[in-house]
């Protein structure tokens, strides 16, 4: 897969004619429950997308695929331009 893999890179449509990766990283609730961390792109911005109303516990190699994801993200929002036309 592309780059180094964080857990999943998802391609998903945004419109008729964009699209954008997805990164999700595994990690659990403060009651133990298995969620995801979900990276991703908008208007040359990063965003990152905790599970709704929960704290997000990661493992030490959660904690490097997140850190991979957000590099990755990074990389790609460095080409698109932002809401205000910059980069």
């Amino acid at each position: 897969m592309e780059r180094d893999d964080p857990k999943v890179v998802r391609v998903r449509e945004v419109g008729a004619v964009n699209s954008h990766r997805e990164w999700s990283v595994n990690c659990r609730d403060i009651a133990g429950r298995k969620r995801d961390v979900t990276v991703f792109v908008r208007q040359g911005q990063v965003v990152l997308v905790a599970p709704p109303g929960e704290t997000a516990i990661l493992s030490p190699l959660d904690v490097g695929r997140l850190r991979a994801a957000l590099r990755d993200a990074v990389i790609d929002a460095s080409v698109e331009p932002t809401p205000d036309g910059h980069r």
